[in-house]
């Protein structure tokens, strides 16, 4: 068995790996190229995140074609992926995760290399197109990049990506650094052309954010094929399917048999009491606890290298999985007859760290458990998340909260304005479900509070357009609120085509919302600026009384995009105030409370270094006593 440490890999070791890899012949067995473990190339180590050496192992690789939607922790791979030659790569962002798939799979199918790349949700969206590519395979390497969120660091679920491989028979690749990323990464395309089949690499929020170093290599080109002439293999028809499952079948059995022999698993030698079996960064967690114990690092998570898992465990007089979310392997490994030990020692949610790895070894009497440093807990300082200073999306959140409608909200930043103060959003289900929530909500007929959906612009390009044509179709008595900030906020402000701005920065068509609505059939339409309160207050009152679909569209670019507010900032005049502190219902953290007292309650100031000039604060505050620290600049025109 040819076992070769992987990981972090510099100089001799690149060359000790190097068979892992292709130089597309077809054989994911044969040698990469040889400048690539030059000791030129091998001096050329430099820090990258895994999302950034994803990126990069994709372009080594020759990927012509990469497209996604943006979502935390997966955002980066494209951001990076426009950051090489336009020549050498079309990157571009989509309208959404299925989009992105079926993009990439067309450019597959014409024979160059694609990719596409998402968050754990997101592979939710494109679930259609991935079952069914899986039955047609490929023609040039096909690559879907996802990233899961143990510990729900931005995301609405934890979801094990590993699970929905298994689901449509689609191998996982994991790497546990930044160098597994970019070379498995790499491999991915070589493994998928080889075996005719669309191949996963998952990587978790910890790998995709953590910088660690690489070695980086050279691009290889890789000639397009042209259009794969084959009707019965991509023309997904029953006929044509069911003599395609088989085929699919097959192909795991031999991924199974490839896996078992493959240099990309790790085998750590060490004390045979035990033996651990784990996989993607849960390793160096492992490592970093018992770091002379008997260690199998698998590099795909499915399918499983049966015959190495066997070997393994027959060195050993104990097994024990780490893995984080669902007990995958744990299931995988009981079921060729080993007795293993996981989720009864670890946790099945939340993200692992040493520490939970420790305990959970220790539960099993294997070590130790830690001493403990001191016989009390430190509480964090807990600070809410807030929507930013003078965020445009603030008063139509204020605006629902004094109108007491019923509000099914949707995924972003916005969604803040479920808690105090603004406390507005009374559900959120996932991406592009406000929308068709309220259409439910209004047929459901159990209240008499007005209904409204909000959305964010992106989010409604992303998967609201079809439930609004379901609205208008099915004549729901609704209003919709698009938030327009003309920017995808929460995942650090990407372009998308209500911007009129590629991935690349380049000028492209806009969006029209009101010209888009009108097609679909909505007979109530209007535009307002969010930072006049009283036209966005009157405004939702009319659209609340109109008998159908409404849509109200706040139009303010996002206060972190470089269209800003250039007015000046605003103060308090502490003599005036009356403590009323309406100006904290914006939930602005600009505004804090003083020590000094009006009639018992605090009175509130403003910090000027955080103050964006919008206004909002003055417009709400009834004693008028909110000012500009100097005379106030005309109000920007916004384009």
């Amino acid at each position: 068995m040819f076992l070769m440490p992987v990981g972090r890999v510099e100089g001799e070791l690149l060359v000790k790996k190097a068979n892992a890899y292709t130089d597309n012949t077809g054989d994911p067995m044969n040698k990469l190229d040889s400048a690539r473990s030059s000791k030129k190339l091998a001096d050329q180590a430099r820090p990258m995140t895994g999302n950034e050496a994803i990126a990069r192992g994709a372009w080594e690789a020759g990927v012509k074609v990469a497209a996604a939607y943006p979502g935390t922790p997966s955002t980066e791979i494209l951001e990076n992926m426009a950051t090489y030659d336009a020549d050498d790569v079309v990157a571009q962002w989509s309208t959404n995760e299925k989009v992105s798939v079926d993009t990439a799979i067309g450019a597959s199918l014409s024979g160059v290399r694609a990719l596409a790349s998402m968050k754990h949700v997101g592979l939710n969206v494109a679930a259609d197109s991935v079952m069914s590519v899986t039955y047609i395979g490929v023609h040039a390497g096909l690559v879907i990049v996802v990233c899961d969120d143990p510990g729900l660091h931005s995301s609405q679920n934890e979801q094990d990506t590993r699970v929905f491989a298994r689901l449509a028979n689609i191998p996982v690749l994991e790497p546990a650094d930044a160098q597994e990323a970019l070379d498995f990464t790499r491999l991915a395309f070589d493994l998928s052309e080889s075996f005719d089949t669309p191949v996963i690499v998952r990587a978790t929020t910890r790998l995709s954010h953590t910088r660690s170093s690489v070695t980086i290599g050279p691009r290889t080109e890789v000639a397009a094929k042209g259009w794969v002439d084959d009707y019965r293999k991509t023309v997904m028809i029953p006929g044509h399917a069911r003599f395609r499952h088989p085929v699919v079948v097959e192909r795991v059995e031999k991924l199974t048999e490839y896996f078992s022999e493959s240099p990309l698993n790790r085998w750590d030698r060490g004390d045979s009491s035990f033996g651990i079996i784990t996989h993607g960064t849960c390793y160096p967690y492992v490592k970093e606890v018992v770091p002379d114990a008997s260690i199998l690092k698998i590099a795909a998570s499915y399918p499983l290298p049966e015959k190495l898992i066997q070997e393994f465990a027959a060195t050993v007089d104990r097994i024990i999985v780490v893995e984080e979310l669902e007990p995958v392997l744990e299931v995988e490994i009981r079921a060729l007859g080993i007795q293993a030990e996981g989720k009864s020692l670890f946790p099945r949610v939340g993200e692992l760290a040493p520490e939970v790895v420790r305990e959970g070894l220790a539960k099993a009497g294997l070590i130790e458990a830690a001493a403990a440093i001191h016989d009390w807990e430190v509480e964090p300082l807990m600070r809410p998340p807030v929507l930013c200073a003078g965020c445009p999306h603030t008063t139509s959140y204020m605006a629902l909260r004094a109108i007491d409608a019923l509000v099914p909200g949707d995924i972003g930043c916005y969604t803040l304005a479920a808690v105090e103060p603004l406390q507005s959003i009374d559900a959120t289900v996932c991406m592009g479900a406000s929308i068709g929530n309220a259409v439910g909500m209004a047929k459901a007929n159990t209240t008499d509070r007005p209904i409204v959906a909000t959305i964010g612009d992106s989010t409604f390009l992303h998967s609201g357009i079809p439930p609004l044509i379901d609205a208008v179709y099915n004549d729901a008595n609704i209003t919709v609120i698009i938030l327009d900030n003309k920017i995808t906020a929460m995942t650090g402000g990407q372009n998308h085509p209500g911007t009129g701005k590629t991935l690349r920065g380049e000028q492209t068509h806009e969006v029209d919302y009101e010209e888009l609505c009108k097609s679909i059939g909505v007979k109530w339409i209007k535009t307002v600026d969010p930072y006049d309160t009283g036209e966005l207050f009157q405004a939702l009152r009319e659209a609340t009384e109109f008998k159908g679909v409404s849509v109200l569209i706040s139009y303010r670019p996002c206060v972190l995009d470089p269209v800003k507010i250039k007015g000046p900032a605003l103060v308090v005049k502490a003599a005036t105030c009356t403590a009323c502190q309406a100006c904290m219902n914006l939930g602005c953290p600009a505004i804090t409370w003083i020590d000094e007292l009006f009639e018992d309650k605090h009175k509130v100031e403003i910090n000027p270094v955080s103050c964006i000039g919008c206004t909002l604060c003055a417009q709400i505050c009834p004693s008028d006593c909110i000012q500009p620290l100097a005379p106030a600049a005309e109000t920007p025109v916004i384009s």
